[in-house]
């Protein structure tokens, strides 16, 4: 009885790689030390959270607010002058046809 033999295919690249080199003796490895303190840098100052103290942002936040408020009032008052002059024209038009 034949047996098929099994052809392998070898894929070659450009780049050979190193064998890996396994150590024989059974040194334990340390850990690492921890990193060495080079420089100290001041910590900012970061207020709690109930703090309340006006700065540049809390202006501007206060400007876009009352910005954002004044629109919406136009907007309002533009909506009751167009729903009162809307109403004033259908109480005219039926004056006129009765």
């Amino acid at each position: 009885m034949a047996t098929a033999n099994k052809t392998t295919v070898k894929k070659t690249s450009g780049v050979k790689k190193a064998p890996v080199k396994r150590s024989t003796s059974s040194k334990k490895v340390s850990a690492k030390a921890a990193p060495v303190v080079r420089s100290f840098h001041v910590a900012p100052n970061t207020p709690s959270f109930g703090t309340f103290k006006i700065t540049r942002q809390t202006v501007y936040w206060l400007i876009i607010v009352s910005f954002i408020i004044f629109m919406q009032l136009w907007i309002l008052a533009l909506q009751m002058e167009t729903s009162t002059y809307i109403e004033n024209q259908i109480t005219a038009l039926n004056e006129d046809m009765q």
